[in-house]
């Protein structure tokens, strides 16, 4: 097989493995929140259960970049995908909150070895000029899977373990193609990178670009934790829940490529600052829909459209800007503000639940995405800019 075909094979077998990743984290989130919302258990203490599958995010983060520089992109995969697959065969043969807590942190670490392996190995195979495209079609896939894993909730009628047992048939079929790639390493630090502390040279440098990975994981964690709540409360029955849910996902998957292929050309920068005042206005207007069905999902639909690509418009951004050899280690700190996100929102929504504003936490969400916006404006420098401090800073 020529170089070009098994890169081309590769970044198939990357596309299918984050898919089901994305199935899985679509069909789990919903799932036990309402699992949970059923047996009585309260928005706060529903949110802290579903904080488990991103607190393992944040507690393995920072040290991912180890493995992967040791062990290699396939390897590390491979790795994460073990850990998610018993995880996932384990969670309908026990009941409880505890047991699911330490289960969900089992499947963030198995998801976060899984994701951040791929997400590098797809960087490092896209040239810059198809960066972008490259990295959008990788989010397309991630957003197809999570869109149809909340429709794995309509098999409960089937038995509750139903649902965790057809994922894992996807988790094989991964297992299967991963088998057949040759590993990879990612490129070492340049001498001058090393001298110096090499995430603090990647916050300084890049940290615009890693503000979107923080927002898109308060996102998801709001929508696919605490909506479904937030719903149900609403007088929505979950079978519209689980129709619902897709629709943000759905609409990221429209343009995803389209903004992927258009910040190439005009800028990763424009397009996000676009992209984020669109999706701020959104969530704002998201209280005033309240139950009608129609509404929530037309908005959710633009809201996705717009922000569904920030993780992966963040990384191409911060490739960028930033020298290839440090990418794995704004990868790592992505991770690491998309775990703090994930477990902030929970919590801070469940707070909202538990008031007589619940549409709060949709507020909140639209006043963060109009922050970034004038920070962007106001204090980002353009990638032209860092680039040449990066020349001054390899000089020196």
């Amino acid at each position: 097989m020529t170089t070009s075909r098994m890169n081309h094979f590769t970044f198939l077998t990357l596309l299918l493995v984050v898919a089901i990743a994305g199935m899985s984290q679509g069909l789990t989130l919903p799932l036990l929140s309402v699992m949970l919302e059923h047996e009585g258990v309260s928005s706060l203490a529903n949110g802290f259960n579903a904080a488990g599958l991103y607190i393992g995010i944040l507690i393995v983060s920072p040290f991912m970049e180890w493995p992967l520089r040791r062990l290699g992109y396939r390897n590390t995969i491979l790795i994460g995908l073990c850990v998610v697959t018993v995880s996932t065969l384990l969670l309908p043969m026990f009941r409880g909150f505890t047991i699911w807590f330490i289960l969900r942190l089992l499947l963030g670490i198995g998801d976060m070895a899984l994701h951040y392996a791929s997400q590098m190995w797809v960087t490092a195979l896209a040239p810059p000029e198809r960066r972008g495209r490259d990295m959008s079609i990788y989010g397309f896939a991630y957003g197809a899977g999570f869109s149809i894993g909340p429709l794995g909730m309509l098999l409960v009628d089937f038995g509750d373990w139903v649902p965790f047992l057809a994922i894992s048939v996807f988790y094989a079929a991964a297992f299967i193609m991963l088998f057949r790639l040759k590993n990879a390493f990612p490129l070492p630090a340049e001498a001058s990178e090393k001298g110096q502390n090499r995430y603090l040279y990647v916050l300084r440098l890049g940290w615009l670009a890693l503000i979107p990975p923080f927002l898109y994981g308060y996102m998801e964690s709001a929508l696919n934790v605490n909506f479904p709540v937030y719903a149900v409360r609403n007088g929505i029955p979950l079978e519209w829940v689980s129709l619902i849910l897709p629709s943000f996902v759905v609409g990221s998957l429209v343009l995803q490529m389209p903004l992927g292929r258009w910040s190439d050309k005009v800028g990763r920068k424009k397009v996000m600052m676009v992209c984020a005042s669109t999706g701020a206005l959104c969530f704002l207007l998201l209280p005033l829909a309240s139950n009608n069905i129609p509404a929530l999902m037309a908005l959710l639909a633009v809201a996705g459209a717009t922000v569904g690509s920030f993780y992966t418009l963040g990384l191409a951004y911060a490739a960028d800007v930033l020298p290839p050899g440090l990418i794995s280690t704004a990868g790592a700190i992505a991770s690491i503000n998309f775990g703090i996100a994930n477990i902030l929102a929970p919590n801070v929504n469940g707070f909202f639940l538990s008031t007589s504003s619940p549409g709060l936490m949709f507020s909140v969400l639209g006043g963060l995405l109009a922050l970034f916006v004038v920070v962007g404006y106001l204090f980002g420098k353009k990638p032209a800019d860092v680039r040449a401090m990066n020349k001054l800073n390899e000089a020196g």
